[in-house]
C-alpha cells in the first residue's frame, strides 16, 4: 500500500494530508518522461563515441581492407613502373639505334596528363591522399603505355622497312665469280683501253664470255633498258630504293622489260660486247644518293672476309681498265 504523504499547515499548525489532483499526476509522469528520455539520450551519446555498431564496424573493417588494396596496388603500379623504365631503356638504347631511329623524347614519355584538377571528385572521401595519389599513378602509367605502345608499332614498322632495304641493297656480285678470276679492272684511276690516258673507272668490271648470265644485285625496279653503240653500249639501270642504284653495261641481250619488277639474283641480261668496250666483260657500277661509291663494298653476300681482301687485290693490280 501507497504510503500517504503530508504537509505542514502553519495556519492550522498541524500536517495536511496532500492529495495530488489528476493535472499533478499527469505533470509528474511527463517529467518522469522527459528525464528518461533524456538520460536515454546522453547514455546514447556516450555509446556511440566510445562503442561501434555493427554497421559501423563492418564498414571500419572494409575501409581497412580498401586501404590495404590500394597500397598493394601502388606497389603493383611502382613494379608496372620500373618494367616500363627498363623497356623504354632497350628502346631508345637498342632498338632505335639498330633501325637508326632517334630516342622518344623524355618530355613527350614524361608529359603530364591533361585536364584541371581531374581529381576534384576523389578530394571529398576520407581517404582523400592515397585515393588521388593511387589514381594520378595509373594515369601517368596508362600514358607511358600508350606512348610505349606507339614506339613499337612504329619499331615494326622500321623493322619492315629495314627487312625490305636489307633485300634491296646490292650485295652480291653481278655474275658467277666463285673462283674470283672473272675479277678484271677495279674502282680508280685507269689507263683507258682506247684513249690511253689516266681515267677514273667508277666501278668494276668482270671478264665473261659473251652470253655469261648477268644477275640484279638487289631487289628492284628495272628504271632503264638503253641500246647504244656508244659509252656504256646496251645496258640496264635497276633502282633498288633506299638510294640505291646499280647499272650493268656492255650488255649482249637483256632478258627483262622497263618498268618490271626483279629480285636479288634474277638474270636481267647476258654479257657483251657493246659500246665503248675491248672485250667482253660487264662494267658494273653502284650508286648511293646519286653518288657513284665503290662497288666492292657491297659483296657482303659472297665473300668472306679473305675472299674480300682477295677480290680488291686482284681488282687493283689492273693497270687499264675495259672501257
Amino acid at each position: 500500500m501507497r504510503k500517504a504523504r503530508y504537509k505542514f499547515n502553519p495556519e492550522s499548525l498541524s500536517f495536511d494530508r496532500i492529495t495530488l489532483g489528476f493535472r499533478d499526476i499527469l505533470l509528474r509522469l511527463l517529467a518522469y518522461l522527459v528525464g528518461s528520455v533524456l538520460i536515454a539520450i546522453v547514455y546514447g551519446i556516450i555509446f556511440a563515441i566510445f562503442f561501434d555498431s555493427p554497421k559501423e564496424k563492418a564498414l571500419k573493417h572494409e575501409i581497412e581492407q580498401l586501404t590495404i588494396q590500394y597500397e598493394l596496388m601502388n606497389r603493383e603500379m611502382d613494379n608496372i613502373d620500373k618494367i616500363l623504365a627498363n623497356l623504354r631503356e632497350t628502346d631508345d638504347n637498342l632498338y632505335r639505334t639498330i633501325f637508326e631511329a632517334e630516342p622518344i623524347p623524355a618530355s613527350l614519355r614524361e608529359g603530364g596528363v591533361g585536364g584541371i584538377n581531374r581529381y576534384k571528385e576523389l578530394e571529398s572521401y576520407s581517404n582523400a591522399r592515397l585515393v588521388v595519389e593511387t589514381a594520378r599513378k595509373l594515369d601517368r602509367i596508362k600514358k607511358k603505355i600508350v606512348v610505349q605502345s606507339k614506339s613499337f608499332e612504329e619499331l615494326i614498322s622500321l623493322a619492315r622497312e629495314k627487312e625490305a632495304m636489307l633485300t634491296a641493297i646490292p650485295a652480291i656480285m653481278p655474275i658467277s665469280n666463285n673462283d674470283l678470276t672473272r675479277t678484271a679492272s677495279g674502282w680508280g684511276l685507269r689507263i683507258h683501253p682506247i684513249y690511253k690516258i689516266a681515267k677514273f673507272h667508277y666501278g668494276m668490271d668482270f671478264t665473261a664470255p659473251t652470253g655469261t648470265e648477268v644477275y640484279s644485285t638487289g631487289d628492284g625496279v628495272i628504271e632503264s633498258i638503253i641500246s647504244s653503240r656508244r659509252g656504256y653500249g646496251n645496258h640496264i639501270i635497276v633502282n633498288h630504293g633506299f638510294g640505291y642504284k646499280t647499272l650493268y653495261a656492255h650488255l649482249d641481250r637483256f632478258n627483262v622489260r622497263q618498268g618490271q619488277k626483279v629480285r636479288r639474283g634474277d638474270v636481267i641480261g647476258f654479257v657483251g660486247n657493246t659500246g665503248l668496250s675491248v672485250a667482253p666483260h660487264l662494267h658494273y657500277e653502284v650508286e648511293l644518293n646519286g653518288i657513284k661509291v665503290d662497288p666492292s663494298n657491297y659483296y657482303f653476300n659472297d665473300l668472306t672476309p679473305e675472299e674480300y681482301e682477295r677480290i680488291i687485290e686482284i681488282a687493283s693490280r689492273s693497270g687499264q681498265s675495259f672501257d
